[in-house]
């Protein structure tokens, strides 16, 4: 399935160029909000020093023209870890960095400023994870992925997964000892420097676990060399926004 970002639309985001009518998948950039520089202007993470107040006006924003309910948000708070939580009322799940739904109206959310997003879809079923170099090392796309089918009662074969805006082998570069950790597919060597290649990592885990090849989406976006696009924390340091992965099952 073909993903598409729409850049004059109110507030801009990757979408399935199909979208679905029973859930909503979507990775936002930094356009279409209230924010001032550095934060400009969808900032929807709280953990920089942005204004709180404009940070919830954001979110709301972003989640009510995806015809979702502020109210249902579940958000994880990630510590670059493998921990994954099921849920089923909306709240702050502390020290997890995927989040597994079965339950209409929640909006699962996963913020990343070069970590992936990624978003996973099933019969009846959603799932969000947040995974920079520790928690793709950590094995947690797999993770997600069973977990997402032990809820669901399904197979691997029955999910899709689309993989967000991040660090991308063009700019991402890691030193040895990051770069030992993962397979030789999942590194690149450029101008004698070691870069990382995230989606390859995860597409590479989500094979082993069974994933069909073609369940597969990408949006392909980098976020480091995206300046205009997205967030960055590897580029901008630690005074810069986050952009959002959403899942969630329509009511």
């Amino acid at each position: 399935m073909e993903w598409r970002l729409d850049p004059e639309a109110l507030v801009p985001a990757w979408q399935p160029a199909e979208p679905r009518t029973d859930r909503v998948l979507a990775f936002s950039t930094r356009r279409g909000g209230l924010g001032q520089p550095p934060f400009d202007t969808l900032n929807l993470g709280l953990s920089s020093g942005d204004d709180p107040a404009i940070v919830a006006a954001n979110r709301r924003r972003l989640l009510e023209l995806h015809g979702l309910a502020p109210s249902g948000l579940v958000t994880a708070g990630q510590v670059h870890g493998s921990d994954i939580r099921t849920v089923a009322a909306p709240g702050h799940q502390a020290s997890c960095d995927a989040l597994v739904t079965l339950t209409p109206g929640l909006a699962l959310a996963v913020a990343t400023a070069d970590c992936m997003g990624l978003l996973y879809s099933a019969p009846g079923a959603v799932a969000v994870a947040h995974a920079g170099w520790r928690g793709a090392a950590a094995g947690l796309p797999a993770a997600t992925l069973r977990a997402l089918c032990a809820a669901a009662g399904t197979g691997p074969g029955a999910v899709r997964v689309a993989l967000g805006p991040c660090a991308r082998p063009c700019c991402y570069q890691v030193g040895p000892e990051v770069a030992a950790q993962f397979p030789a597919a999942a590194v690149v060597r450029a101008d004698g420097d070691l870069r990382l290649d995230l989606a390859a990592a995860a597409r590479a885990q989500l094979l082993d676990a069974g994933l069909p090849p073609g369940a597969f989406e990408d949006t392909g976006a980098c976020t480091i060399c995206g300046r205009d696009w997205y967030f960055s924390h590897r580029r901008d340091g630690a005074r810069t926004g986050r952009q959002w992965g959403i899942a969630a099952l329509r009511p």
